[in-house]
This record gives structure tokens, C-alpha cells and sequence, in this order.
């Protein structure tokens, strides 16, 4: 067996275990982390702030499945990646972290990085954060990460490690073989919910984005059951959107409540209803509640599921459809039609413009274009509005709501997918919080668009303080000419001022060699 420093070995390991890519900043507290990367194989993405990298893993894991890896140093680095740590906990992204950390920190002080509890500091957005005090602990950490990725659902893990550990000579990590399969569920349990979908006559069924890997099966599901379909952000695309009886990624829409409420049985399929799907507390029903999931908790919240099921969705779907006959139901192809025009229209009246532009969008993307968006109106408008065909597409910092994530993320997934088309789609403002990293985008010379919808404030602040009848204050801020300031980073720039340049900008972006950046404002719809 080799014997290498250990930050060495854990490179090995981790290019064992199939990671290709690792995003982070090095550091003198973590270079012996550095020190196995070329020489495993793994390719290195160099971001501009710890925040960046974390984004970056992010949007990895979203655009392959497979876990996002970032390197951090102590303190400083590590608390720049909590943000990224808690986006993935909300939108169970399985990012794994490792940082350096100090070897002692209870008889000295005033350390280089030094925090009070670096550890703590970390659980507070992971699932887990775990230090590290041998090479076997250290490996261990590494495995079980990556096996509660494939069998739980998948959320960050962070572990620490102290410099001399990684500083110190190790055996290599041993090999790992193992095969993993899920149990069907109970065949009693499915033909009971068969038999309820069958006899329903308003049956619903909700995809969220635990059912993301259900293929075709979801759609025969929903359409052998007559269900009216509804899809959270994170479940769109699983049904395509012109599917029969689809409302579409619309549960945040008060009328939505409506609609479960002549329901008289809904299927959930791996969501969590939380606060960031419905926007409401209720989901509106009155029937029973089917929910099929790989977390324990949320069989057991404040939906009150009366049949609860705790599996994969894949592997339940799969054993559900051939259970099912088609069957009609009540509820009608064009009533889902008009009301998805109203709301549609809602949503045009409830932020103006944008709604043009997100056509205009859908006109020009290819339909296996992956899209990462940021808190933004624009945003806000697409996630109801544009038509998805595919799920796993459109990935949305929702949950925790972290502003900068969306050009960092598809710095990340372009990375993963770099034969595919992959936009950036960003705020004024959130573009800000981290947009040194379009020096990254340049320096890996990624075909990217970067759109920018620039209003010159906080118009979704600004809203709600009218709302709430406070004077709004605070809410705008004299931006930057994006344009110069994209060329200055060796980007190109485009500023169109039509729907018909919009469009034609985007389609130079996407066969431009490097990064271009796109400037939009509501002017350019009009």
C-alpha cells in the first residue's frame, strides 16, 4: 500500500469513489489538500471566494447527480461556504465540504483563522459537520458521506480536518464495492393506493423533486388516473408541460387551494410542501393524503398524511403503474387550460414585464438547455410561466434563498455538462454578491450566458414594504455599467434593448467561445 500525506490520500480516495471535479480555494492551512489533486486525476476549478466554489459544487451535483465537492481552509473559508452549505440542506443537493482545520484551539488563542467552534459553526446548515482526528476517521467520514447520498436523502455534509492530520504520512484509503437496492413497497400498501386512485374521481398527484428520477413511469401514473397534475420548482419538467391536465409548477397560487379542495384523494411524490412551494400553510384538502417519500419527517408533518409511504419514489412508481388501468376522471382539459391562463396572467399583473421576456426566452433555448436562476422577479415570473419538457433543468435557490447563486452555479453545471447548454439567469442586485466569478467563467473559457434583468432596485422589496405600508427605504442602489464591467473581466457583452435583439443575443451567447454577459432592463420588452 502507498503511503502519502493524508490530504494526498483523500484526493486518491475521492477520484476512487468517482469524483472528477473539486471546486475551492487553496490556502497554506489546506495545500496538503492540493497536494493529491493533479496527481489523482481530479480537475481543479479555482473560484474567486469560498461562497463561489460552494455554488459552483452546487450546481455540479444539480446538472450530473453526482455529489459536488468543494476544498476550504479553516475559519475564514469555512464560513464563506456556510451560505452554499444551506442552500443545498433546503434543496437536498448532496454537496460534500471538507476543510482544514486547526489541530488545537482550547490552550491557544489568536491563531491565523482561528474561530471559537469551528465544527459547531458548520452544523448549523449541514446535515452533519464531524472532524476528523485519525486517517481511518477521516475515511470513514468520506464513505459515509457519499452512501447516505445514494440511500437518504441527499443533503450536505461537512467534514473537518486538522492540519497536521492532513499533513501527516497515511495508508491509502481501502477499496469499497457496494451494491445498493431499495425494497419495493408493500404490495398490500399498493394495491390499496391503486385501488383509491382508481375509484377517485378528482384524483391530484404532486411531483416534487424527490420524484425527479421517476421518468416515464410518473407520467403514466397521473395520466392512466385522470390526475390533475401539479409540479413544486423542484419537481418541473417531470410531467411535460403541455401533459394533459397540468397545472404546472403553480402550487404558490392562491387558487391552487381551490383546486385541492375538490380534490378527494392527492398523491405527493417526493415533496416536502413546504412554506417555499405553497406560500401558504394549508395545502387545501380534504381527502385523503397519499405521501411518498425517503424522509421520515415529512410523513409525519403538519399535512397529516393518512397513508403514508416511506420509499423511493422511483422504485414506488415503478411498481404502482402496472397496478394501474386507465381510468377517467372529472376533471376537465379545459378548465386546466383557462385557469392556467388566468394565473398566467396573474402573474403579468403582479410583476409587468417580464412575462414577455420569459417567452422570448422559451422561443430561442433549446429544450435541453439547463437554466440556474437567482432571487430575482424574473425568476419569481419563470418559475410559474415557462414551459418545461424535462425535469432537473431548472435549478432555483429556493428554501434558503441565497442571493449570488445563480452564476456561480452554472459556472458548476456547465462544468458538469460541457457539451449541453447551460444559462445564468440573475437579479441586479444578486449578480453582485458574487459576480467576481465571471473571471472564472472567462478563465475556463465556458460558453455561458449571463442575463442580467437590471430594474436598478429591489423592486420585490420595495413591493412588499407598499404592501405592508412602510415607506420604502433602502431598496435602491446605483448599479455599475454591467456591460464595461463584463468586458473588463474578458467577457462578452451585449446590452439588447427589443424582444427581437433579447433573442438574438442569446442565441450568439450560446455558440460564443467564452462567457457573454446580457443586459436587460424593463425597457427591453416594450
Amino acid at each position: 500500500m502507498s503511503i502519502k500525506p493524508l490530504g494526498a490520500q483523500m484526493s486518491h480516495m475521492l477520484k476512487n469513489r468517482g469524483v472528477e471535479v473539486i471546486f475551492g480555494i487553496p490556502g497554506v492551512h489546506n495545500q496538503e489538500m492540493y497536494r493529491g489533486i493533479e496527481e489523482a486525476g481530479i480537475t481543479h476549478v479555482l473560484a474567486r471566494n469560498e461562497q463561489g466554489a460552494g455554488f459552483m459544487a452546487d450546481g455540479y451535483a444539480r446538472a450530473t447527480g453526482k455529489p459536488g465537492v468543494a476544498y476550504v481552509i479553516t475559519g475564514p473559508g469555512l464560513c464563506n461556504i456556510l451560505n452554499p452549505v444551506g442552500q443545498a440542506y433546503s434543496d437536498s443537493v448532496p454537496l460534500l465540504v471538507i476543510a482544514s482545520c486547526l489541530d488545537e484551539v482550547v490552550a491557544t488563542r489568536g491563531q491565523l483563522h482561528q474561530m471559537l467552534d469551528q465544527e459547531g459553526a458548520g452544523a448549523t446548515v449541514a446535515e452533519w459537520s464531524q472532524t476528523a482526528r485519525t486517517a481511518d476517521a477521516a475515511y470513514h467520514l468520506v464513505d459515509r458521506a457519499l452512501m447516505e447520498f445514494q440511500t437518504s436523502r441527499p443533503r450536505p455534509k461537512l467534514i473537518n480536518a486538522p492540519i497536521a492530520l492532513l499533513e501527516a504520512d497515511a495508508a491509502e484509503a481501502p477499496l469499497r464495492e457496494v451494491q445498493i437496492a431499495f425494497d419495493a413497497p408493500n404490495t398490500d400498501q399498493l394495491t390499496r393506493i391503486a385501488k383509491m386512485l382508481a375509484e377517485a374521481r378528482r384524483p391530484v398527484v404532486i411531483f416534487g423533486g424527490g420524484a425527479k428520477h421517476t421518468g416515464a413511469f410518473a407520467a403514466e401514473i397521473a395520466t392512466k388516473s385522470g390526475a390533475a397534475i401539479f409540479m413544486t420548482n423542484a419537481g418541473r419538467g417531470i410531467c411535460a408541460d403541455d401533459t394533459a391536465l397540468n397545472f404546472g409548477a403553480t402550487l404558490g397560487r392562491t387558487g391552487s387551494a381551490d383546486i385541492m379542495a375538490q380534490a378527494d384523494v392527492v398523491l405527493v411524490l417526493g415533496s416536502e410542501l413546504s412554506e417555499c412551494d405553497l406560500w401558504r400553510d394549508p395545502l387545501g384538502h380534504d381527502c385523503p393524503l397519499i405521501r411518498v417519500d425517503l424522509d421520515p419527517e415529512v410523513l409525519v408533518d403538519r399535512h397529516h398524511p393518512t397513508d403514508p409511504v416511506l420509499a423511493d419514489c422511483r422504485v414506488f412508481v415503478e411498481a404502482l403503474a402496472p397496478m394501474l388501468e386507465a381510468s377517467s376522471s372529472d376533471w376537465s382539459a379545459e378548465t386546466v387550460a383557462n385557469t392556467r391562463k388566468l394565473w398566467r396572467n396573474e402573474s403579468d399583473a403582479d410583476r409587468p414585464g417580464i412575462v414577455p421576456l420569459v417567452e422570448a426566452l422559451h422561443d430561442v433555448l433549446p429544450p435541453e438547455t439547463m437554466i440556474y436562476s437567482d432571487m430575482t422577479q424574473f425568476a419569481y415570473v419563470a418559475n410559474e410561466t415557462y414551459p418545461m419538457s424535462r425535469p432537473s433543468h431548472w435549478h432555483h435557490p429556493s428554501g434558503f434563498g441565497t442571493l449570488g447563486y445563480a452564476l456561480p452555479a452554472a459556472i458548476g453545471g456547465k462544468m458538469g455538462r460541457p457539451n449541453e447548454p447551460v444559462i445564468s439567469l440573475n437579479g441586479d442586485s444578486g449578480f453582485q454578491y458574487n459576480i467576481q466569478e465571471l473571471a472564472t467563467a472567462v478563465e475556463l473559457g465556458l460558453s455561458l450566458p449571463i442575463i442580467v434583468w437590471d430594474n436598478g432596485k429591489l423592486k420585490e422589496i420595495e413591493d412588499s414594504m407598499t404592501r405592508a405600508q412602510i415607506a420604502p427605504n433602502a431598496v435602491i442602489a446605483r448599479n455599475p455599467d454591467f456591460v464595461k464591467l463584463a468586458e473588463a473581466y474578458g467577457a462578452r457583452a451585449a446590452a439588447p434593448r427589443s424582444i427581437e435583439d433579447f433573442k438574438r443575443a442569446i442565441k450568439d451567447a450560446l455558440g460564443a467561445a467564452g462567457p457573454t454577459l446580457i443586459h436587460i432592463t424593463p425597457e427591453t420588452a416594450q
